[in-house]
């Protein structure tokens, strides 16, 4: 699907603000200057819903209760793409065209719904002259299928349009090693080449009312497309031509430079193409088995599992420390795993008749994320 497509992520404090100036309509202008330039396709993954319908309400604080999310989100859905339009009108002399896409996690965990998702989008982008902005789908959603943050809404399209970027528009110039507007020491870092441990260590959380994701969640989208070979960007939406410059190679802004060994298809579905249901937390032995000796996960190196999951979904596997060492799809319900965890398959099939699998996740349906840091320290 990919001929040089193009995902940028359009964050809540871009769309609601304050300045003279409004950064998403230079935003917009620079999208229809590239898209013309070099023959680009964009998709746009675009907060603002609620952010916007506080705005018409005269809210100044996002409410807690999540009807009342979903209320302002049905309100600002409509004044949002009512600007989108708007600036593509004016800065393509009415040559593009925004369409919108509403999607929730679950249409992309399901697999009818995911293909009619990827159909709609290669149908847009044929027509050459349209711009598809998709958000999750916050009037209906409820919590447990909320992506919770359009930082990962966005890489997860990118991985299934096969992008050639992803950006990730926000308002700061990219990672520091510590908050800048805390910590005025903090160091800038331009280039990422090793998406380890102590990356995620510089990450501090947003304090903004009506933004949802901060520097965490950035990372945690760049960790999907960094698996998945996809180059990204975390860049300030304010800085003037801002995506020029990326795209020309020069500015300030924080670049992440993938491996070049892509996963396979199979693999990104299971790391990146499900939601993650619980958590299965392993001991250093299962650790090891794991990375040294490409293993399958036993019941003897579970120390205990987390969440309301069942057998065929997918699951995070994590060290005692709390770091993710992967992700697979379990064998088990999360009933089954606590009563053969920390147990060895004799011990198991004494107990447990219906016994199905000596594995509780399989080593072909399991992905490990490469932690230098990690192997290192085994």
């Amino acid at each position: 699907m990919n001929k040089k497509i193009i995902v940028i992520k359009i964050g809540t404090d871009l769309i609601n603000s304050t300045r003279r100036v409004q950064p998403v309509s230079q935003i917009v202008k620079q999208i229809c200057e590239i898209k013309k330039q070099y023959n680009v396709n964009f998709i746009i993954v675009s907060s603002g819903a609620v952010g916007c319908g506080m705005s018409l309400m005269g809210k100044d604080k996002k409410p807690e209760r999540l009807s009342e999310k979903q209320a302002l989100a049905s309100i600002g859905q409509v004044e949002l793409m009512k600007r989108y339009t708007k600036m593509f009108q004016l800065y393509s002399n009415k040559q593009f065209i925004p369409s919108q896409i509403l999607i929730t996690r679950a249409d992309l965990d399901s697999r009818t719904s995911y293909i009619n998702v990827l159909n709609t989008l290669r149908e847009l982008i044929a027509l050459k002259n349209v711009i598809p902005i998709i958000n999750e789908n916050d009037t209906t959603a409820i919590e447990e299928l909320r992506f919770g943050d359009n930082d990962t809404l966005s890489a997860r399209i990118a991985v299934r349009v096969n992008a050639s970027l992803l950006i990730l528009l926000t308002n700061v110039d990219g990672l520091y090693t510590d908050n800048p507007q805390k910590k005025p020491n903090a160091k800038f870092i331009p280039v990422v080449k090793n998406l380890n441990q102590e990356v995620f260590l510089f990450a501090r959380d947003t304090t903004s009312n009506t933004s949802v994701g901060g520097m965490i969640t950035k990372l945690e989208a760049v960790k999907i497309t960094w698996h998945a070979g996809i180059p990204s960007v975390i860049a300030n939406g304010n800085t003037r031509n801002i995506i020029k410059n990326i795209i020309e190679n020069k500015g300030t802004y924080t670049q992440f430079v993938p491996p070049q060994n892509k996963i396979s298809q199979k693999k990104s579905w299971i790391a990146f193409g499900r939601t993650i249901k619980g958590k299965i937390i392993i001991d250093e032995g299962a650790v090891y088995a794991l990375l040294k000796r490409g293993s399958s996960l036993l019941p003897v190196g579970i120390k205990y599992a987390e969440g309301n999951f069942k057998r065929g979904d997918c699951v995070s596997i994590l060290t005692s420390n709390g770091l993710e060492l992967g992700r697979g799809i379990i064998n088990l319900s999360r009933e089954e795993v606590e009563k053969v965890a920390g147990k060895k398959s004799i011990e198991i099939k004494k107990t447990l008749t219906d016994w199905p699998y000596e594995e509780v996740i399989h080593r072909d349906n399991m992905f490990l994320f490469q932690n230098n840091d990690m192997e290192e320290r085994l």
